[in-house]
């Protein structure tokens, strides 16, 4: 298998594991050098290629915050499911008006009133670099017969898949 498809099936599993998770953590540093966490949405619309979206006001912390370190953490997790993924890389500020269109949902009005009249409006562009997940059984059954069959062999418990993924 060469480099590329390998590359290209680790998006593929990254890609199907967050495609339903509409919020992820993002995390930067903030002005005194410690983490600073806000919940951002994906607008349901994963693509994912490598890159992350998400709209922004260009004039928020976050993006002082961004300007300041690039790297940032975004984390998704659907309890549920028993499905983690961390993604870290950089992030920048992106004002180009045809990516704003291309990515812009009616919903985001609730958080963006004048739409893409908002002279404010842009998009944080997240080049991840480096992920990692945890996909476990979601049911409870099996989650269950993972931990008993655990402690009954004396076994670390293998209730899932764990990866790390390097994408750059």
């Amino acid at each position: 298998m060469t480099d590329s498809q390998d590359r290209n099936q680790k998006i593929q599993k990254l890609r199907e594991l967050i495609k339903d998770m509409d919020i992820g953590m993002l995390t930067t540093i903030d002005d005194d050098g410690t983490l600073h966490s806000r919940p951002m949405s994906t607008n349901s619309e994963v693509e994912f290629d490598g890159d992350l979206w998400f709209f922004t006001y260009a004039s928020s912390h976050k993006v002082l915050e961004i300007e300041q370190h690039q790297q940032v953490n975004v984390s998704f997790s659907d309890p549920k499911a028993q499905t983690y993924v961390s993604m870290s890389g950089t992030a920048r500020l992106v004002r180009d008006r045809n990516k704003i269109q291309q990515l812009w949902k009616p919903q985001l009005k609730a958080w963006f009133p004048k739409e893409l009249e908002e002279p404010d409006l842009a998009l944080l562009k997240v080049n991840v670099e480096k992920a990692e997940y945890w996909d476990a059984p979601s049911g409870f059954v099996a989650h269950t017969i993972g931990l008993v069959k655990a402690i009954a062999t004396g076994e670390k418990a293998k209730v899932g898949e764990n990866e790390k993924v390097r994408l750059k």
